[in-house]
């Protein structure tokens, strides 16, 4: 069998965060495939699609519990990952966990580099954006 993601959907708190999901959607590079008052769905030329749909239900998130931990999303060049911390300062975003940082630990070879940052959308989604590549 050979599968592929295909999508996911994250329910927002729709009228008083898409803009914050738009920016940076269009930061990463992503194209708006569908869009209406409550519902917008982005694709990249790689991978499968990201859906944001209105949720009125209100809840808490830990991410240590079962269910959705994070939403990783590889960029293409270690700088990348500077470039979306100045976008998240100005956004008023914090990164979390004493991101951005270096991760050895999920390397396979010395000549690669594993270099995240990980923040938390207004709607308490945990998101990852991460360079995986040579030195």
């Amino acid at each position: 069998m050979n599968s592929h993601f295909y999508h996911i959907q994250f329910n927002i708190d729709f009228s008083k965060n898409i803009t914050f999901y738009k920016e940076l959607m269009n930061f990463l590079g992503w194209s708006i495939i569908f869009e209406t008052e409550d519902t917008i769905g982005y694709k990249s030329d790689v991978s499968g699609d990201i859906w944001f749909v209105d949720s009125e239900k209100e809840g808490t998130q830990d991410y240590d519990e079962k269910g959705f931990n994070h939403f990783a999303i590889k960029v293409e060049e270690q700088k990348d990952i500077d470039e979306i911390v100045q976008f998240l300062e100005e956004k008023n975003r914090s990164t979390l966990f004493d991101t951005p940082r270096y991760r050895p630990e999920f390397v396979d070879s010395e000549e690669e580099t594993y270099y995240q940052v990980m923040f938390e959308s207004p709607d308490k989604i945990l998101f990852e954006i991460v360079y995986i590549g040579l030195r």
